[in-house]
């Protein structure tokens, strides 16, 4: 068995994902600090939510589990 047609298309493969990834521009510093937060907080109203709801079935005589 030869492998020489595997490694090359295993090459043309790396190389063209390698150029693919070059054209994406990178976030910047700022922007992902903003995404982050963006996040931490969406990530906390669902919490809060969350504990709403706990509390409402807890008040309500145990609700559904």
């Amino acid at each position: 068995m030869t492998r020489g047609n595997q490694r090359e298309m295993d090459r043309l493969k790396a190389q063209k994902k390698a150029t693919a990834a070059k054209g994406k521009p990178k976030e910047s510093a700022a922007s992902l600090q903003q995404r982050r937060e963006k996040d931490a907080a969406a990530l906390r109203e669902k919490q809060k939510k969350k504990e709403e709801e706990a509390a409402q079935a807890a008040a309500g005589g145990g609700g559904k589990k």
